[in-house]
């Protein structure tokens, strides 16, 4: 079974085919093909490529399967005795991807 670590948003993902990840936002509408090129590292089979950072031939294709956000999470901020505090939420903007093509 083929492997690729791969970089979208800041953040790294261990992802096979047929996989669905919920990644950064990316743009594109539902159904849309996306093609993912910051690929780091392809193993399986006994294989192994390493990218110095990046594998300059490889390539990840996925299909978006719904845009959507995160839970949302709550952020909260208090100074004691000063009668101040603040409340916030945020909700990420999130990418349902399904991998269907691992090349390189």
């Amino acid at each position: 079974m083929t492997y690729a670590v791969i970089r979208t948003g800041g953040k790294q993902y261990r992802v096979s085919e047929g996989d669905v990840v919920r990644i950064e936002r990316l743009p594109g509408q539902t159904g849309e093909k996306v093609t993912l090129d910051e690929i780091l590292f392809i193993g399986g089979n006994g294989e192994v490529k390493i990218g110095t950072p990046r594998l300059a031939n490889a390539k990840v294709v996925g299909e978006i399967v719904s845009q959507g956000r995160a839970k949302k999470i709550l952020v909260f901020k208090k100074k004691r005795r000063k009668s101040y505090s603040r409340k916030r939420g945020h909700r990420q903007q999130l990418t349902a991807l399904r991998i269907t093509e691992i090349q390189g």
